[in-house]
């Protein structure tokens, strides 16, 4: 079996990790997985690079979204339906096609020559522009007056009601099996566009032995945090994106008592960690970005409390990462959070944009010694359960071989 996974990049982003991930595992299982990416950081010989006029494209691009139509005017997508990854593949798997790379007018063309397994990572398939219509569901019935139309990808132009036009003509021409990571996503995808194709849920995967509970006095004295203090952490791409919920982290933190603060320190994975430490006056370890298993599973291992304040997600990886490692999690009841974030189990969920509630949920768990140890065993025991790289590749290997047979 032949497997081509086409994204934004190899491993640059979240869905571009979450595709990674699969595609190692597919190889650990004997298929044949390449990556065709726009972006390549890796050094695999598996991993190639889409060939097109960028400069150009780019210029395309800027238009199109002053147009309010973003990425309909990129066309070498038409041609990679002559690309010789597609024509040896038997099965093309796309994941994030947004990111002024991708064409998704020529998914009609490319469906027509081979089957397509969509997996998707956001919102973006189904709606007018966004990747996360946060409490708007003018998605369901055709958007258009959007509220949020500086969300990314953004627009200056409201053409949702034509763009969500567009989507629909391209899967009315197209079949497709799609999947998505999470069961929240999976809820929304049927109310959608895309209600008519068949939907599965399998969720990320990730290497439990790369990601597990390491030594904690250990790991800290490695990353030079100070002794008997307790650690939270907290990652994203940058603290300063509205949806990841930087705002909402500092002034849960603020809110926190000033006996406690004294006593953490917080660990930032991501940029823009630094503004915590000046604002609320906690000691705050940046780590930057970091794009090492080992040191990412070294700094969750290290702390008592992954604290991820997002307002809109899918299954975020950074949660997955810190469960594998034993370490509970405070998050808001969002999206898809609550797969992983489950009250009194794996960690304590607060009500969406309440800083408050967040911030009691860190002092409860803090101070509650008990229950986090409980709460260790948990994570870990469900990341090997529910979660292990294995189990998505034979479920992804099982779907591929259902969608062949129907071909």
């Amino acid at each position: 079996m032949k497997v081509l996974q086409i994204n934004q990049s190899d491993i640059a982003g979240g869905a571009a990790i979450a595709g990674y991930r699969l595609h190692q595992g597919l190889l650990s299982q004997k298929v044949d997985s390449r990556l065709l990416v726009d972006k390549v950081s890796t050094n695999s010989d598996r991993a190639t690079q889409i060939n097109r006029k960028r400069t150009v494209e780019h210029l395309l691009c800027r238009l199109s979204s002053r147009l309010g139509l973003n990425y309909t005017l990129i066309p070498s997508t038409f041609n990679l339906q002559k690309h010789p990854l597609i024509q040896e593949a038997d099965i093309l798997n796309f994941h994030n096609l947004h990111g002024e790379y991708f064409n998704y007018l020529a998914i009609p063309s490319l469906a027509k020559h081979k089957p397509i397994v969509f997996t998707l990572h956001d919102m973006w398939s189904f709606t007018g522009h966004c990747a996360y219509s946060f409490d708007c569901d003018k998605w369901k019935i055709g958007c258009g007056n959007c509220p949020y139309p500086k969300t990314y990808p953004s627009i200056s132009i409201d053409n949702t009601r034509l763009e969500w036009k567009l989507k629909q003509w391209v899967y009315q021409r197209s079949r497709l099996t799609v999947v998505t990571p999470g069961y929240w996503l999976a809820n929304n995808a049927q109310e959608s566009l895309l209600k008519n194709f068949s939907i599965h849920q399998i969720p990320y995967g990730i290497d439990t032995q790369a990601y597990q509970p390491l030594d904690q006095n250990q790991s800290r004295s490695l990353l030079n945090i100070p002794t008997g203090k307790k650690v939270l952490i907290a990652a994203a791409q940058s603290f300063t994106d509205s949806r990841k919920g930087g705002d909402l982290l500092l002034e849960a933190l603020a809110l926190l008592p000033d006996s406690l603060k004294t006593e953490i320190v917080l660990l930032t994975i991501g940029t823009a960690g630094e503004a915590f430490a000046e604002t609320v006056g906690i000691q705050t370890i940046n780590l930057g970005y970091i794009g090492g298993d080992r040191v990412k599973a070294i700094a969750y291992s290290a702390a008592d409390l992954c604290v991820f304040p997002t307002r809109a997600d899918n299954l975020p990886l950074v949660l997955q990462e810190s469960m594998a490692c034993g370490t509970p999690m405070v998050s808001f009841n969002v999206g898809g959070v609550p797969d992983l974030v489950r009250p009194n189990v794996t960690g304590y969920l607060a009500k969406p944009e309440d800083a408050k509630d967040f911030s009691q949920g860190i002092v409860q768990l803090l101070e509650d010694d008990t229950l986090r140890e409980k709460m260790n065993a948990n994570c870990r025991a469900i990341a090997l359960q529910e979660y292990p790289i294995e189990l998505q590749a034979k479920r992804y290997i099982e779907l591929y071989q259902q969608v062949l047979d129907k071909k």
